[in-house]
């Protein structure tokens, strides 16, 4: 949509919708969310985003300021002056090492680099010393610093190939690893309360079983439509990793599926019919949870943890259990089953404990004969 006068919906006295001419505003409709997004758009200068409806009281209020203001014309800024900070990150995102991300690791990363652009965009990056990062990380909680080193070094590491830097300045920067087991695993009671206050036939169960017999993160579960499973199998080319995986269906799984009414590609869908986004499902299944009764700790991302710990309880090999969730490495499934098989591999020595003194008991036996006669019953010698 172009820029200039505009008729927009929006309200007025009584609750009517009317249509309002306003100037420089620019509309836009989200297909996924079917939600409406204004903002105040002059040619040739940066949009603002303007909340809620026009003719209401704080649209217009922030539409009469951005009118008054006097914006800064685009490129205007220091932002984007050679040499600078600001300039390599813009440069970096273009790169093919930030394009090749996937999931949602680019909008993670841009998001922490954006703030660091924000405050610190304006300084030299060749100059950048080692003091500089450490004093940024340590105003920073323990995994908000971990993962900004994360973004960071990619980042750095972009800039030392391209001879931006001479030097990175995080080598030798070392942060200790906050001792976390993560996601809280759902427990068999959690999972059995959700299902006890959700019927088969309902989108929470449904999503539930996807999550508990899929194993796979919601950005894959989101996207699973009835086309991704033929002849029992389902078909997952996940999101994150690239992987493709054929998961046999789970009989309880596509025992839901049958009975839960779908009208769409995807098995899940919002009230108005679209495919979730992963974080607008997130919040969704968060109000499925409080309606349960369930604590807040219990997340989707726990149902995957509790769908690993059922495969390593019931005896699959970690090769076994990462064909289905897709782990490249065992290392990383080991981290979801080492507890499963702490206790499993405790149990079996007990079990072969008792049985080695069972035997031992049994073949130490009495000898079987006559008891003999007290000393006065026997016969005397004559004298």
């Amino acid at each position: 949509m172009g820029c200039g006068d505009r008729e927009v919906e929006g309200d007025s006295e009584g609750g009517k919708v009317t249509k309002i001419r306003l100037q420089f505003v620019q509309a836009f409709t989200d297909r996924k969310s079917g939600r409406t997004f204004f903002y105040f758009r002059r040619k040739g200068w940066p949009r603002v985003r303007l909340e809620g409806l026009p003719g209401g009281s704080q649209f217009m209020e922030e539409y009469a300021r951005a009118l008054d203001a006097t914006p800064t014309p685009v490129g205007a800024s220091t932002r984007s002056k050679p040499g600078s900070i600001s300039a390599a990150v813009a440069e970096y995102y273009s790169s093919h090492g930030f394009r090749s991300l996937t999931g949602g690791t680019p909008a993670k990363r841009r998001a922490l680099l954006e703030g660091f652009r924000e405050q610190h965009g304006h300084l030299p990056l060749a100059s950048l010393p080692r003091e500089f990062i450490v004093a940024l990380l340590d105003t920073m909680p323990r995994f908000q610093a971990r993962n900004w080193l994360t973004a960071f070094r990619h980042f750095i590491g972009w800039c030392v190939e391209r001879k931006l830097v001479r030097n990175d300045p995080t080598l030798g920067i070392k942060l200790k690893t906050p001792k976390s087991d993560g996601h809280h695993t759902w427990t068999e009671d959690e999972i059995a309360a959700f299902e006890a206050h959700w019927p088969i036939g309902s989108k929470p169960r449904l999503a539930l079983a996807l999550g508990l017999y899929t194993a796979q993160r919601r950005s894959d579960v989101v996207r699973i439509g009835r086309q991704h499973i033929r002849d029992g199998i389902l078909a997952v080319r996940q999101q994150k990793t690239g992987v493709m995986l054929a998961i046999p269906v789970h009989r309880e799984l596509e025992q839901i599926i049958a009975t839960t009414p779908i009208g769409h590609l995807t098995l899940l869908t919002t009230k108005h019919g679209k495919s979730y986004e992963p974080n607008g499902f997130n919040d969704q299944f968060r109000g499925w949870c409080d309606a349960a009764g369930l604590p807040t700790y219990c997340k989707f991302h726990g149902l995957r943890k509790a769908a690993l710990t059922r495969l390593a309880d019931a005896g699959c090999t970690a090769h076994e259990i990462a064909a289905i969730s897709g782990h490249r490495t065992l290392k990383e499934v080991e981290h979801y089953t080492r507890a499963v098989d702490q206790a499993r591999l405790a149990r079996a020595a007990m079990e072969r404990r008792a049985l080695a003194e069972r035997i031992a008991n049994e073949s130490v036996k009495p000898e079987s004969g006559e008891v003999s006669k007290p000393l006065n019953q026997l016969p005397k010698k004559a004298s």
